[in-house]
């Protein structure tokens, strides 16, 4: 069968200090084991594929990529992971494929450069690491952005980014620092701030302007399945005459396996986002391949479900 992981990361790095600069961003910057992993575009990665039976991985810089930055840093910071990950695609075309890192603090350029990694370098989608500096895809001025990819026919993989500072002091201070970051991350803050996005683009009309829109989001739908109904029956009411909240998001969302290894969220995503709309990830290097990849080859599901969530939907939706 073969595996395609949508959610694999990676950060040359001496581009690091530029992804993970001034004082907010550096205290998140990960340990040395990661940064030495997320380096590795060559043989030491795909040894770890090659054992757990993945035959693709599809590439982005880790977030927040080239969001937290200023504008003018942005544009060439975005420009050089886009390259280096084409490197590694052009070196190993059979087991990499990649995602476009955008300069988001400049959403014209963050367009131009969406056309350039799709058109010239051949990427299949591209990332948005959440907010940009505490702004959502549903402003308006990211609506050239959203219409710019719609027409590049590639989807977004919307994912998690750290809170801003004022979010981070109100829900996340005044507990041990460990625990308040490890809270404000993959522990809860992530996937309720990334769901939170979707719903705001929902309700933002970002669907409604843009039809074609696709957006993949990971972490076995960043607690959307379990609470679709619910915003549905909430917010549906303020969409007159439009599209229900929840007919919109199984129209335009897309979810992963990425960092979810047990059942009961799988049976979740399934039945409320039904099978054509669920993908293989891993997470890497934050996850561990073997551990996604038995997962879902022992998860209780037809063979025939297994084969388009470990493939089949991927190369459906980013054509490859």
């Amino acid at each position: 069968m073969r595996t395609i992981a949508l959610e694999e990361h990676m950060l040359p790095a001496d581009l690091a200090d530029k992804v993970f600069s001034g004082n907010f961003m550096s205290e998140k910057k990960p340990p040395a084991f990661i940064l030495r992993a997320l380096d590795d575009l060559g043989e030491g990665r795909l040894k770890v594929m090659d054992a757990a039976g993945i035959d693709m991985q599809v590439l982005s810089a880790t977030t927040p990529g080239s969001q937290e930055v200023s504008a003018a840093d942005a544009v060439p910071l975005a420009r050089q992971l886009n390259d280096r990950a084409a490197q590694a695609v052009r070196a190993y075309p059979k087991r990499f494929q990649a995602l476009a890192s955008l300069p988001t603090p400049d959403p014209p350029a963050a367009a131009n450069e969406a056309q350039r990694a799709v058109q010239e370098l051949g990427f299949c989608g591209v990332i948005i690491n959440g907010h940009t500096q505490g702004r959502f895809l549903d402003a308006p001025e990211f609506d050239p952005l959203l219409a710019a990819i719609e027409k590049l026919g590639v989807p977004i993989y919307l994912h998690p980014t750290y809170p801003p500072p004022s979010v981070a002091d109100v829900y996340f201070s005044g507990l041990e620092p460990l625990a308040g970051l490890m809270l404000s991350m993959a522990g809860w803050g992530w996937h309720a701030e990334t769901g939170l996005h979707v719903l705001r683009m929902v309700m933002g009309g970002v669907f409604d302007r843009h039809p074609g829109l696709q957006v993949v989001v990971g972490h076995m739908g960043e607690n959307l399945p379990f609470s679709l109904m619910r915003a549905d029956f909430a917010m549906s009411r303020a969409r007159p005459g439009l599209p229900s909240v929840a007919e919109t998001v199984r129209e335009h969302v897309h979810v992963t396996t990425c960092g979810y290894t047990t059942v009961p969220p799988l049976q979740c995503a399934l039945s409320v986002m039904g099978v054509d709309r669920v993908l293989f990830s891993v997470d890497y290097p934050y996850g561990d391949s073997n551990d996604a990849t038995t997962f879902l080859a022992q998860a209780p599901i037809s063979p025939a479900d297994r084969e388009k969530i470990a493939h089949g939907n991927a190369e459906r939706l980013f054509k490859l």
